[in-house]
């Protein structure tokens, strides 16, 4: 299909919309249906092919089916299936797709709400998106945050703004302690907001893989007397290598005792507060001063949809907040929102109804629901590697993450043979000086059969290398 030619070229007529949309739909249709088929990860020989792709500004243009066969025949599929059901590597995304007819309509519209005035009714949309995540977590009328790109934004905008509020404009004494399994992306964020590294404090964890408590108060005690400014506790709800959580409620105690700012990186785990089970791990998670959500992990959203609450949203704006002359007023009530006033954004797209469309179509219980079939999961798969010769579970399941390996074996041999079967993909992590499997079960589109067969190919691997 060739687009027609008009005066304006760019602007295609009625017909030509609908044609461009139906050839997209049918394609996307039949690649999401085909997800369960598809193999967990197709990569070899993929960096060669993209090599290939590298190629001068197009001065003409080409037909939209034929980049349409491109993109669905030899582009995507060279890739990880990160939505696909076998994907149980590092923290599975599965993109439900409603969010991405939200992303249609989004884009299409193309409203700019970084600034309240300019589109006040979808502002506040996406407003109210960030009221259910504070709900979530238990915060209070007070609190307050903003969606972003992801987990490393999120921790990058938390720190500004508890550096600003702890600190001032002399920061260079000040230090931040955290868990050493805790996500890279807080130290990359630390270095950003302007901290050497060694300013900020790796503590050991116990044999749960969550941060030692004791370890970190001595750790700010020598800080104090060797002339530091402790100013930053951050705690995790749910690790990437072991999906931990420390014990928020002993963090959130220290953090008072010391004055001192409290933020959990919860982008994995938060979410599992929707569940009975899990609700009770989180306890001390609402006294933290900021919270780090991914709603594209455990609401199962695309990719590039994070969220920051805080507990006093006045601090977001005393971090962030500039005005220029050719900006409107910004909103004076509290209850209405200037995102472009409360983060490093001016320009951005309207991300709320990604997730305000889902959550009013569906609810919050069948997001709960399957939150709590991704725990059974785990719990399943957990006993199932028990009942293998010379597995050792190495990192109970805490949430829907169990860490393991085979005594006396190479892991990553192990690893490889699994995944070369390509149902399933499994990545490893280091915990201390061992090589350790994860299993991470996130996606909703992975159920029971899917997991046998991830045991299944466990077994024959395991069956290889003994």
């Amino acid at each position: 299909m060739r687009l027609r030619m008009t005066k304006y070229p760019l602007e295609p007529d009625v017909e030509e919309m609908r044609r461009l949309i139906e050839a997209a739909t049918e394609r996307i249709v039949e690649h999401v249906q085909s997800l369960p088929s598809q193999p967990a990860a197709n990569v070899e020989g993929a960096t060669e092919f993209a090599r290939t792709l590298i190629e001068p500004l197009p001065k003409n243009g080409e037909s939209f089916d034929k980049l349409l066969d491109f993109l669905f025949d030899e582009a995507i599929p060279r890739s990880f299936t990160t939505p696909g059901p076998g994907y149980l590597a590092y923290i599975p995304g599965g993109g439900i797709f409603p969010a991405a007819v939200a992303d249609l309509i989004a884009t299409a519209v193309n409203r700019y709400v970084g600034v309240f005035a300019a589109a006040p009714a979808l502002a506040q949309l996406e407003a109210n998106v960030v009221r259910w995540f504070c709900e979530i977590v238990g915060y209070g009328k007070k609190s307050g945050g903003l969606l972003t790109t992801g987990g490393s934004m999120s921790n990058f905008i938390a720190l500004v703004t508890a550096r600003k509020a702890q600190l001032g404009d002399d920061f260079s004494r000040g230090t931040m302690y955290a868990g050493n399994q805790i996500h890279y992306s807080f130290q990359k964020a630390a270095s950003l907001v302007g901290f050497p590294l060694s300013n900020v404090r790796e503590i050991d964890c116990d044999e749960n893989f969550r941060v030692r408590v004791d370890a970190m108060e001595e750790a700010i005690a020598r800080d104090r007397a060797d002339g530091f400014t402790p100013f930053l506790i951050a705690g995790s709800a749910g690790t990437v290598g072991t999906g931990a959580v420390d014990d928020l409620t002993a963090l959130a105690n220290l953090a008072d005792r010391e004055n001192m700012w409290f933020h959990v990186d919860g982008a994995y785990g938060a979410f599992f507060m929707l569940t009975e089970r899990r609700r009770a791990a989180m306890r001390g998670i609402e006294r933290a001063d900021s919270i780090v959500l991914d709603p594209h992990k455990t609401l199962f959203h695309p990719y590039g949809t994070g969220a920051l609450v805080v507990k006093n949203a006045a601090q977001l704006r005393d971090a962030h907040s500039m005005h220029a002359s050719y900006l409107p007023q910004f909103q004076q009530e509290e209850e209405l929102i200037d995102f472009a006033e409360i983060s490093p954004e001016l320009s951005r797209d309207f991300r709320g109804l990604r997730v305000w469309l889902p959550l009013k179509m569906f609810g919050i219980e069948p997001f709960r629901e399957l939150l709590d079939e991704k725990l059974d999961l785990t719990r399943w798969a957990t006993e199932e590697l028990r009942k293998i010769k010379g597995m050792e579970i190495v990192a109970e399941p805490q949430l829907s993450l169990v860490a393991f390996q085979l005594s006396k074996h190479d892991n990553r041999n192990l690893l490889e043979r699994i995944n070369r079967r390509k149902r399933v993909m499994l990545t490893g992590t280091m915990l201390g000086t061992e090589f350790v499997i994860r299993i991470c079960v996130v996606s909703h589109r992975t159920h029971m059969d899917r997991m046998q067969m991830c045991i299944e190919d466990i077994r024959a691997a395991v069956a290889e290398v003994t």
